[in-house]
């Protein structure tokens, strides 16, 4: 009976994607067919990809599909059809996707073949069943291994070891032995790239966009991570296929890298670092809670050029928010009620000074550090019962591997642990300012005229994180039919409570 045959060939680890080994394959399995006069009517590779840690297959996926569309042509010409691989490992590591490629191709009548030895075909059952028991041993071999990487990868985190590439911010430095191989290596700071995070962390605190911070790299010619290296299986965006552009999305994860604060991430659990740390902890933290904020979904300050429209002003007749809209011919601008015509209309101008001139004397009033200043001593408390809780959870990991609690105990320790520890994230989290307050500190307790030099040194996107950090709201009423000038008792600007901030407001 004439054979015909497809030939599949998979590597799991080829960084370099020279696709050697995958050559290699293929050339034994050509051989193969060749000497039992097998006829091959397709090849189909998967290179640098696991079959064990649920990666997608292109080439295994279409090595399926083309072998259930061709079998009923091969079985009309009464002949036989053979996926041939090099080992059953190469096709399969997972029971999941051994089970479900039988049952598939029992049901187009197919065989399966090694390289190494072994014929099978699937529409018999013993066959079927020497199959599966063959590939069990590759499995088990997957997930020992696994096993073991897992329990590396959190012996490295535990000691703070970086796992991978260097990171951005950091060089790495070689230790060598007398043959001169390599035998460890630390990160030291780069000061260079260590600068550039700083100072991407100190603007989104100082209240500027993602978006300007990154035009702003891009034309002073400053390399991202990963420039000039060659991708492996993605693309970069069109116009930066050597990765020389920053991005928004680039700026935003250097901004919230753990490692930045000198902390190693493995599993959502940090781990102090090996590597010194590039900024405070503290700091850290406050840029992570500004830009993960739930509101950053459906906000986009980066372009808004009023203090007050489309979240922070709102109209006193209708609720609905404000929009800066031009008055007739003139240049000068109104906020108007943006839900109804006619409802409120007022000087932008005026507005902007009275909230700036409202704002400015409650912060410079003598407890406005204590009040809107983050409660340090609070934040010092909650991170050092979370330190405490990630050293129980790491002893009772070392109790458990040395014997002296079983499984069922790790697991229900591990439980209460991990509930405790996200319970004090959560707390931190919500006490950690959104803002960094060096914005804020030139206003908070100090003179009237100090704090609003500060307040008009800021551009109007600063401003707006200002009122939103304090929660600020400003209404604007009707005023009816009043004469020419600005009436401020029309305008209020209230706390996030509901609550005005008038008995702190300068005489109109």
């Amino acid at each position: 009976m004439q054979i015909e045959c497809w030939l599949y060939a998979r590597i799991s680890d080829d960084p370099r994607e020279q696709r050697r080994g995958v050559q290699r394959q293929l050339k034994d399995l050509r051989a193969h067919a060749q000497a039992h006069g097998w006829v091959i009517r397709g090849e189909f590779t998967d290179n640098d990809i696991s079959a064990y840690k649920e990666e997608e297959r292109p080439g295994y996926n279409e090595l399926i599909q083309e072998v259930l569309i061709a079998m009923p042509e091969v079985r009309g010409l009464g002949h036989q059809g053979v996926v041939l691989a090099l080992h059953p490992s190469r096709l399969w590591r997972r029971a999941v996707d051994r089970a479900q490629a039988i049952e598939t191709l029992r049901q187009a009548k197919m065989c399966v073949a090694f390289e190494t030895g072994g014929f099978f075909d699937m529409t018999k059952a013993t066959d079927r069943s020497q199959l599966r028991q063959l590939g069990e041993s590759d499995t088990l071999e997957s997930e020992v291994k696994a096993e073991r990487v897992a329990r590396e990868a959190l012996a490295r985190a535990e000691e703070g070891r970086a796992n991978g590439a260097v990171q951005y911010g950091w060089r790495r430095v070689y230790e060598y032995d007398r043959a001169g191989k390599p035998v460890s290596f630390q990160d030291e700071m780069d000061p260079e790239q260590a600068e550039i995070v700083r100072e991407v962390i100190d603007r989104l605190l100082a209240g500027e966009t993602l978006f300007r911070i990154t035009e702003d790299l891009n034309v002073r010619g400053v390399l991202p991570p990963g420039a000039n290296l060659r991708m492996k299986r993605k693309k970069r965006a069109q116009g930066n296929e050597d990765g020389t552009l920053w991005n928004k999305t680039s700026v935003k994860k250097l901004a919230l890298r753990p490692a930045n604060a000198g902390l190693r991430k493995h599993k959502e659990t940090l781990y102090p670092a090996a590597w010194p740390a590039l900024v405070p902890r503290e700091k850290w933290e406050q840029v992570v809670a500004l830009l993960t904020a739930p509101e950053r979904s459906v906000r986009r300050d980066g372009q808004r050029k009023h203090l007050l429209s489309w979240g922070i002003g709102e109209c006193g007749v209708c609720g609905s928010v404000l929009a800066a809209k031009p008055r007739g011919n003139a240049k000068k601008m109104l906020y108007v009620c943006d839900g109804k015509t006619g409802c409120t209309g007022r000087s932008e101008e005026y507005v902007d000074a009275w909230v700036g001139a409202v704002v400015c004397a409650r912060l410079s009033q003598p407890d406005a550090l204590e009040v809107f200043g983050p409660d340090e001593a609070r934040l010092e408390r909650l991170r050092a019962a979370l330190v405490v809780q990630r050293t129980r959870l790491t002893e009772a990991a070392d109790d458990y591997a040395d014997g002296l609690l079983t499984r069922e105990q790790l697991r229900t320790v591990s439980q209460k642990l991990k509930a405790k520890i996200g319970e004090l994230e959560k707390e931190i989290e919500a006490a950690t300012p959104t803002l960094d307050f060096e914005l804020m500190g030139p206003m908070l307790g100090v003179p009237l005229e100090r704090a609003e030099t500060a307040w008009d040194a800021l551009d109007v996107v600063q401003k707006r994180k200002v009122l939103e950090v304090l929660n600020v709201r400003v209404r604007i009423l009707p005023t009816g039919r009043r004469g020419p000038g600005f009436d401020p008792e029309y305008v209020q600007v209230l706390a996030g409570d509901g609550t005005p901030f008038a008995e702190y407001a300068p005489a109109a």
